[in-house]
C-alpha cells in the first residue's frame, strides 16, 4: 500500500511539472517595446510576427524570437579617411537606427548592429573621399545627410532604418591645424581691426550728426524768433492803426457836431491868436471867406434894421422935471 501511494504521488508530480513546461513552452510575453518572431517547425512569415501582449506557442513545434524595436545608437570609433586634395583625417561619428521590419532583421542579417557599423565605415570613406578637406570641416551637416541617406539605402533590406548620423569629431593633421589655428589669429585680427575703424567711423558720423542736428536746430530756432519778431511788428502795426482810425473816427464823430457858429468862433480866436504874433504873415484859409459871406449878410441887415427906424420927434426930449 505505501508502495502503491509513493508511485502515485510520483505520478502526480510528474503530471504537474510536465503541465508546467507546456505552459512555459506554450506562453509568451511580449513587451510594448519588442515584437515576436515565431519559427513553426524552421519556417516563418509575416503572419507569425506577434505584437506585444500575452501570446500562445504551440510547444516543441514553435521557436519564438523577440525583437527590440526601440531606436538605438552606434559608436563608430575613430576612422582615417583620406580627403579628395589627398589629406588624411580622423572621424568618429554615432549611428541612431531602428528596426522597422522584425521579419527582415531577423531572416536577411545575422546581426544588424555589427553589420551597419561595417557598412558605415565604408561608407564614410567613399563620402570623404569625394569632399575638399575645406569642405569637410565646413559643411558637416551636409556630409551627416549624405551618409544618413547612403546607410538607410542599405539597411533597408534588412529590415532597419537610420534615423540620424552625427559626426562627433573631425581632427584633420597637425601642420593643417596649425595653420589653421594662424589662420584663426589673423581672421580675429581682421575683425579687430575692422571693428575698432567700424567704431571710430560711427564716432565721426554720430559727432557730424550731433553737429547737424545742432546747427538745424539753431537755425529753426532763429527762425522762429525772427517769424515771432515779424509778427509782433505786424501786430503792433495792425495795433497803432487801429488806434488811429478810431481816433480818427471819433474826430470825424465830434466834427459832425459842429456847426458853422463855432467853427467862426474858432477860426476868430485863430486869427486873434496870429494877430498877437510878431509875423507879418496872415494866412487866411479859403473856409474863412465862406464864413465872412454869413457873417457880412447878418451885419448888412442888422445896418437896414437901424436906418428903417423912424428919428425922434423934435420936441421930445426928457421930461422936465
Amino acid at each position: 500500500m505505501p508502495v502503491e501511494l509513493g508511485v502515485t504521488v510520483a505520478l502526480v508530480v510528474a503530471i504537474l511539472l510536465l503541465l508546467v513546461f507546456i505552459v512555459y513552452l506554450s506562453v509568451r510575453i511580449v513587451q510594448q517595446y519588442e515584437r515576436m518572431v515565431v519559427f513553426r517547425l524552421g519556417k516563418t512569415n509575416e503572419r507569425l510576427v506577434r505584437d506585444p501582449g500575452l501570446r500562445f506557442l504551440i510547444p516543441i513545434i514553435d521557436r519564438p524570437m523577440k525583437v527590440d524595436v526601440r531606436e538605438q545608437f552606434i559608436e563608430v570609433p575613430s576612422q582615417t579617411t583620406i580627403t579628395r586634395d589627398n589629406a588624411p583625417i580622423n572621424v568618429d561619428f554615432l549611428i541612431y537606427w531602428r528596426i522597422n521590419d522584425p521579419l527582415k532583421s531577423l531572416v536577411n542579417v545575422a546581426f544588424f548592429a555589427g553589420a551597419l557599423q561595417g557598412v558605415a565605415t565604408t561608407t564614410l570613406r567613399a563620402v570623404i573621399g569625394d569632399i575638399l578637406l575645406d569642405d569637410v570641416l565646413s559643411r558637416r551637416e551636409q556630409i551627416n545627410e549624405v551618409l544618413r541617406t547612403k546607410l538607410d539605402e542599405v539597411t533597408e533590406r534588412w529590415g532597419g532604418k537610420v534615423t540620424t548620423v552625427e559626426i562627433r569629431e573631425i581632427t584633420p593633421p597637425r601642420d593643417v591645424q596649425d595653420a589653421m589655428n594662424r589662420q584663426l589669429s589673423a581672421e580675429r585680427t581682421r575683425r579687430a581691426v575692422i571693428t575698432e575703424s567700424e567704431g571710430k567711423r560711427q564716432s565721426e558720423i554720430n559727432i557730424a550728426e550731433g553737429a547737424k542736428q545742432a546747427a538745424i536746430l539753431t537755425a529753426e530756432g532763429a527762425r522762429q524768433a525772427a517769424i515771432l519778431e515779424a509778427e509782433g511788428r505786424r501786430q503792433a502795426q495792425i495795433l497803432n492803426a487801429e488806434g488811429f482810425s478810431q481816433a480818427l473816427e471819433r474826430i470825424y464823430a465830434a466834427a459832425a457836431k459842429i456847426d458853422q457858429k463855432t467853427m467862426l468862433l474858432q477860426y476868430l480866436d485863430a486869427l486873434k491868436v496870429i494877430g498877437a504874433s510878431p509875423s507879418t504873415k496872415y494866412v487866411i484859409p479859403t473856409e474863412f471867406t465862406e464864413f465872412l459871406g454869413p457873417l457880412a449878410r447878418g451885419l448888412g441887415s442888422g445896418l437896414a434894421a437901424g436906418a428903417a427906424a423912424p428919428p425922434p420927434a423934435a420936441g421930445a426930449g426928457p421930461a422936465a422935471g
